[in-house]
């Protein structure tokens, strides 16, 4: 019998974690030692490359490829996760649906809608469904961390 893959979680010691949002801590409002984001698209490497840039800035990352592994991420502990980066297409779900079970799992969590597919009404849908922000596709993996970090504070505060 094969194991089921578990979702890939990546840990860094708190004081990274603090420097990836500018020394500022709006992580102790949620008494964790990283941010810790979950990222779900279906595309491969730009799952990786996105972890491995907030991972290298102090993030906890969790990966997911599909609404039903992202779904999975969340419904046990949605305190698990501060952060939501979305794609909008995913092979088993539409984002907006997915987007509206995350906020009904996880209603305090910021999400960030990733697409490739921008237009004002994606964006306006997007703010109406509890997205915090959209970015459009392709992006600067680099921008992330201070995008997360803002969005954190934000949140914070």
């Amino acid at each position: 019998m094969l194991a089921q893959p578990r979702p890939a979680v990546r840990r860094i010691p708190a004081t990274r974690a603090t420097q990836a949002i500018g020394g500022s801590s709006a992580l102790a409002a949620k008494d964790s030692p990283t941010a810790r984001v979950l990222v779900v698209d279906d595309e491969w490497l730009l799952r990786w490359s996105v972890s491995e840039v907030l991972v290298g800035r102090g993030f906890e990352v969790r990966e997911a490829m599909d609404a039903s592994s992202a779904l999975q991420a969340l419904s046990g502990k949605p305190s698990l996760v501060d952060i939501v980066l979305l794609d909008l297409r995913l092979p088993d779900s539409d984002g907006f649906r997915l987007l509206a079970a995350i906020r009904g799992l996880s209603p305090l969590t910021p999400v960030i809608l990733m697409t490739a597919f921008h237009s004002p009404e994606i964006v306006e849908e997007a703010r109406q469904l509890g997205a915090v922000s959209v970015i459009d596709k392709p992006f600067d993996v680099h921008a992330l961390p201070s995008l997360l970090g803002q969005t954190l504070l934000a949140a914070a505060g």
